[in-house]
């Protein structure tokens, strides 16, 4: 006689103090959950709106300069320390911990152009209008020691922008031309050149750290190879580029914040059409830095608001901006992936989460657990209509809003009257040019 019984170890279920929760053995034969689903989207519904009501990315804003921030700059090794350079030539280090300023520099006559730390992080240097280059320990001065900069390089032009290399005592700058520095000369290693206009901004590459690419307002995107004395290509869009950023994880591709309120992702070994396009400002993109992760980057408008991207989509997954906040000039996401700071014209440097409902602080296990619970469940739904609005749904101010319903008529315009052009014409006559290819005018090699 054969006699079946269930047989279970007790310690997969007894408790082993009156703290530990009752363990139950779970049978997940769907055929006994019939409501699974709709249970689960329930608790997907509740997720997405508790997401949508605890978004307050705000942190605080970094006053104590007198005039519009201009530049911004992060510590290589440091995460609280940031800096910042002014339209009076005044330069600010801030600890963000504390959310203070620890050194005040007055650095230049006029405006500070651009600004960058030493892959090191033991100086920095910045340019102004005052044609001088000027590079400055990061440590405060001993007691009774004067404030002054470690070496001074005067140039012929105003300067416009600079970057420094990322492993060799080696800087770019950029104004009439892009010149390549060693910290040890007082006149450029080489000179690079192609055109006639001003440049405005000048990124080296951190992957393959011998490429930099330039933005030129004679609306050209050109890329250089620092073991050559020629540029390599370049390519020219229908309007000028304010500037780029290279993407930290993906060698070739880099981001370019345009005036005709777009974001170009390029591939720069195929310069003939853009990766993707950016559409969602509604004014000119004036900066763009991307997250260290490489999926992301935020980019900062004229439209006195700042947006975050990602990188293989075409609109924006968040938009932050606030009643005083005025025209975005420089913005920069943190090296440990959490904050974003803005610089405006307001005076003011901003603090924001970079995911606007995270809780900030350390996470309990079952919290953690919860929120990674939720997640799934809203990428599960993510595109049941209702869920979707709700995730979607942003406050805009009037004026964002109003310009977005504009531009919205004045595209679909244009598509109307393109279509009856090629109804009315003959066959072939008026051709489909892809919306990537519409905004190249040429590459040049």
């Amino acid at each position: 006689m054969r006699v079946k019984v269930l047989s279970r170890n007790p310690d997969d279920y007894v408790r082993e103090t009156k703290l530990d929760l009752q363990r139950v053995p779970r049978n997940y034969d769907p055929a006994l959950h019939p409501f699974e689903v709709a249970r689960e989207y329930t608790r997907a519904l509740n997720a997405t709106k508790l997401e949508r009501v605890f978004a307050k990315p705000f942190l605080s804003s970094l006053d104590g300069h007198r005039d519009g921030v201009n530049c911004m700059a992060k510590h290589p090794k440091s995460l609280s320390t940031v800096l910042s350079g002014a339209c009076d030539g005044e330069v600010k280090i801030w600890n963000l911990t504390k959310r203070q300023c620890i050194r005040t520099i007055q650095a230049h006559e006029g405006f500070v152009r651009g600004m960058c730390a030493r892959f090191c992080g033991t100086s920095f240097f910045t340019v102004g209008d005052d044609k001088t280059v000027k590079q400055w320990k990061m440590e405060s001065p001993e007691y009774g020691e004067e404030e002054e900069p470690i070496h001074t390089i005067l140039g012929k032009t105003v300067y416009t922008g600079i970057d420094h290399h990322w492993k060799e005592p080696v800087f770019a700058t950029c104004g009439h031309q892009v010149d390549i520095w060693d910290e040890q000369r007082t006149s450029p290693k080489c000179s690079l050149t192609w055109g006639f206009d001003s440049i405005s901004s000048v990124k080296f590459n951190p992957i393959e750290t011998y490429l930099l690419g330039s933005c030129a307002s004679d609306r050209n995107i050109v890329l250089y190879d620092m073991r050559k004395s020629t540029p390599l290509k370049k390519v020219i869009l229908n309007m000028r580029t304010n500037t780029l950023c290279w993407n930290p994880m993906e060698a070739f591709i880099f981001t370019a914040a345009n005036e005709d309120y777009n974001l170009y992702t390029f591939d720069m070994r195929f310069l003939e059409s853009p990766v993707m396009v950016h559409m969602d400002h509604v004014s000119a993109v004036l900066d763009v830095d991307y997250s260290p992760t490489g999926k992301e980057f935020v980019s900062a408008s004229f439209d006195k608001s700042i947006r975050i991207f990602p990188v293989d989509k075409g609109h924006s997954r968040e938009v932050y901006h606030t009643k005083r906040m005025q025209h975005v000039i420089t913005v920069k996401w943190t090296s440990d992936n959490k904050y974003i700071l803005c610089g405006s014209d307001e005076m003011n440097i901003r603090l924001w989460k970079a995911n606007a409902s995270e809780k900030l602080g350390v996470l309990a296990p079952r919290e953690k657990a919860a929120m990674n619970y939720n997640q799934k469940l809203k990428e599960k739904f993510q595109f049941h209509p209702q869920i979707r609005r709700i995730a979607q749904h942003r406050h805009l101010p009037k004026s964002i809003y109003c310009q977005i319903k504009e531009q919205r008529i004045m595209r679909e315009a244009r598509r109307r009257k393109e279509m009856n052009r090629r109804k009315h014409s003959k066959p072939g006559s008026v051709p489909f040019v892809p919306e990537r290819k519409k905004h190249i005018v040429a590459v040049v090699k």
